[in-house]
């Protein structure tokens, strides 16, 4: 897959109904431009998949697409295979992705087993005109935090969120320490908050309200980890309704599997 190819890669996207923009696949490409991969059929992209590593630690398969018209056809299974293809010859221990329940039996094939849950949780609301508050500049002690709640660095991809979307990085201090943080993206349909990574209920609660204030988007999206204690409390008391259930699986040896019990929710399915 090269740039050129983002437009067709939109436009089987917008058809799945997912949120996307184009700015992610540009920093999917950046992260790894020799591993996201087009299926293409009389010069027209009828699926795609991708891939990023994470510190040589684990790595990411997402965006898997296949046109509606062309499946049955093994186009699927092939970008998969060619994404599982492209990660061994580089010898990362460990590859994951979230699969859908439709999905789930066709990763099993392949080696996957389930490591814990995730839940997309959306909220429908009036929205006036979005409160900004102080925008939060200093992240680079949280990302150090977020090497150990991840389980790999992925501060470039972090960055190039809280560039693009600056009144979503909040930090949160105690004592001089980060107890939390927060980022989101302004997706094609609806604002898609996280990761959200609190150290206890209190911290979460505020992190969650001011992201909510900042959005400006009717619809919002977020993606809380089953295995947080307070995340879906949080978001239901809000008036967020559980969507969908995603189950994080894994390949391989998973041997940095982070804190997931801080993560309220993630950065995204196609990003880990």
């Amino acid at each position: 897959m090269t740039r050129d190819d983002i437009p067709g890669a939109m436009r089987l996207k917008d058809g799945a109904g997912w949120n996307q923009t184009a700015g992610d696949w540009e920093r999917l490409l950046s992260a790894s431009p020799d591993g996201c991969f087009a299926a293409e059929s009389d010069g027209r992209v009828v699926g795609t998949s991708a891939t990023i590593i994470y510190e040589g630690r684990f790595a990411w398969i997402g965006m898997v697409i296949v046109d509606p018209g062309h499946r049955g056809k093994g186009i699927g299974t092939t970008l998969l295979e060619r994404a599982i293809r492209h990660l061994d010859s580089r010898s990362v221990p460990a590859v994951k992705l979230d699969a859908t329940p439709l999905g789930k039996p066709l990763y099993e094939q392949f080696g996957f087993v389930s490591e814990y849950d995730v839940e997309r949780w959306a909220l429908t609301r009036p929205v006036g005109k979005p409160v900004v508050g102080k925008v939060f500049r200093e992240i680079e002690d949280a990302l150090q935090l977020d090497r150990e709640v991840f389980g790999a660095d992925r501060s470039a991809l972090l960055r190039s969120v809280a560039a693009e979307t600056p009144d979503f990085a909040l930090v949160t201090r105690q004592e001089g320490a980060v107890a939390g943080y927060a980022f989101g993206r302004r997706g094609s349909r609806a604002d898609h908050l996280g990761p959200w990574v609190a150290l206890d209920e209190d911290v979460a609660a505020t992190l969650l309200d001011e992201l909510l204030r900042r959005s400006e988007r009717e619809l919002v999206f977020i993606d809380c980890v089953r295995r947080n204690p307070w995340a879906a409390p949080l978001v239901k008391a809000r008036g967020f309704e559980l969507s969908r259930s995603l189950t994080r699986m894994f390949r391989g040896t998973n041997r940095f599997p982070g804190r997931p019990e801080l993560v309220c929710a993630i950065l995204g399915p196609e990003f880990g």
